[in-house]
């Protein structure tokens, strides 16, 4: 990568945390070019240069926060695979490493999960197939479970996979929002539990 895109790729890196934070904080709508350049330290046109328009940055920032995701996600599962071990230990993995993420990136987090759920977005088709991009990786794992027996063939291998990204990111979020003083080795053997199948008090 010669130094113009180093440098590029840092202006853009410097533009999408001013936007997810200060998006983060008064919403969308509310947000404006003037705000995001001013929070980054550059001028307002060279928002403009990185990105035809705030709609287009957005769409790129949730791109870029959902493509780091999935790639921590299928880092942490290919470093079990590695380490030899299974693929509960390699989904344990997972859940970790989104947590590491999410408390990385709390405002993206939150800014994401607020997305999910909206409609009428100009981004909502980019949100959908990133969204299965981070999913996918889960239902590999479980569907290699499966085949080699570590795991249960009638498991609902897309439904679990969605529920498990889901259970990671709103007990992020309810951590980061109410109960910040527990650490993340906390959280994560208590997820670590729950996928363990162990709340209901087997061994």
């Amino acid at each position: 990568m010669d130094s113009s895109s180093t440098r590029r790729q840092a202006t853009r890196q410097k533009l999408y945390e001013a936007a997810v934070t200060l998006i983060a904080e008064q919403g969308f709508s509310a947000t404006t070019v003037d705000e995001i350049a001013e929070r980054a330290g550059v001028a307002k046109g060279t928002v403009y240069y990185n990105f035809a328009s705030k709609s287009v940055l957005f769409e790129e920032l949730l791109r870029h926060g959902v493509g780091l995701l999935t790639a921590s996600l299928r880092d942490a599962a290919e470093r079990t695979a590695r380490g030899g071990g299974g693929m509960v230990d390699a989904l344990d993995a997972m859940i970790r490493a989104g947590l590491v993420f999410m408390d990385r990136y709390p405002a993206f987090t939150q800014l994401y999960v607020a997305e999910l759920w909206r409609t009428n977005r100009a981004w909502q088709s980019t949100l959908m197939v990133v969204r299965q991009e981070a999913v996918a990786v889960v239902e590999d794992v479980l569907r290699e479970g499966v085949a080699n027996g570590e795991l249960n063939e009638e498991i609902d291998i897309p439904l679990t996979a969605a529920a498990l990204v889901g259970m990671v990111l709103v007990a992020a979020l309810d951590w980061q929002a109410f109960q910040p003083e527990r650490s993340l080795d906390d959280v994560h053997a208590a997820l670590s539990r729950l996928l363990q199948g162990r709340v209901s008090g087997g061994s």
